[in-house]
């Protein structure tokens, strides 16, 4: 059997997806898949990433040498991944500098995986999501060399990022990143960031937006709901961290002096 309509529409492939697309064509015989496997990982025209995930060669390519894209590699290291964090910034084109570490979300834990000079890592989705049923809340479907993956949308992603700061770089590759996006639907970012029921991340959502207010047209009204859930006493703007800064006592946030002033490697 042919296998190169399906290579052609799955540049990344686990065998589930094999197995699909040979049960459309009569074949359900495992036997079958093996052979396949076998024949085309001969030929050169596929890689092992892992387990269960292939990677397509082009024709003419050397498997050791030919791009695999690292996107399509994380989107499928799971059955329910999601791009998110630096990654998903990346994705969209707005992140300030490039990673080699990419981060997907999961509802079930997984061991990171190596590719080349890739590392691949699954953060759990938060059990409060979780709890919730809103796991997909803010989760785009988006195509990438036609194939299907799902990424957190901008809005999502801005929370996420200004929440876990240690998957999404330093503060000016967050600042910086997060700057480059023209347009958020800020109700959006108000609404997810109330369903994290995190009051420090809250009030760095609501820093952020009050610091871009006339840039990004933010209203009071979308403010307000961050300020009610702010921090009662100061908390630290990356927890565990204690670095030196000035409170701002409006979202009770110790911030470091060069996020206050956006003056990145500048002496302050």
């Amino acid at each position: 059997m042919n296998l190169n309509a399906f290579f052609s529409q799955h540049a990344v492939f686990t065998l589930k997806e094999l197995d699909r697309f040979l049960a459309g064509k009569g074949s359900r015989n495992r036997y079958t898949r093996s052979s396949l496997l076998s024949y085309y990982r001969q030929q050169g025209r596929i890689i092992s990433i892992r387990r269960g995930l292939y990677a397509v060669i082009p024709h003419g390519m050397s498997p050791d040498r030919s791009p695999v894209d690292p996107y399509l590699l994380a989107a499928k290291m799971a059955s329910d991944a999601v791009l998110a964090y630096h990654t998903a910034l990346a994705f969209y084109g707005n992140a300030y500098s490039t990673f080699e570490r990419f981060y997907y979300l999961s509802g079930r834990r997984s061991a990171p995986v190596t590719f080349r000079t890739y590392e691949f890592r699954c953060v759990v989705t938060p059990r409060i999501l979780r709890t919730k049923g809103k796991e997909m809340f803010g989760v785009n479907r988006l195509e990438r060399s036609g194939v299907s993956v799902m990424v957190t949308s901008l809005e999502r992603t801005l929370v996420d990022v200004l929440k876990r700061p240690d998957l999404s770089g330093s503060w000016e590759e967050i600042w910086r990143s997060l700057e480059s996006v023209e347009y958020f639907d800020l109700d959006r970012v108000v609404e997810y960031t109330l369903m994290l029921e995190n009051a420090t991340t809250a009030a760095k959502v609501g820093f952020f937006l009050e610091q871009h207010r006339e840039s990004l047209m933010v209203e009071d009204e979308q403010l307000k709901p961050l300020l009610d859930l702010r921090p009662r006493r100061p908390h630290y703007l990356e927890r565990g961290k204690r670095t030196a800064g000035r409170l701002v006592t409006n979202w009770n946030l110790v911030l470091p002096k060069e996020v206050l002033r956006r003056s990145w490697g500048e002496v302050l």
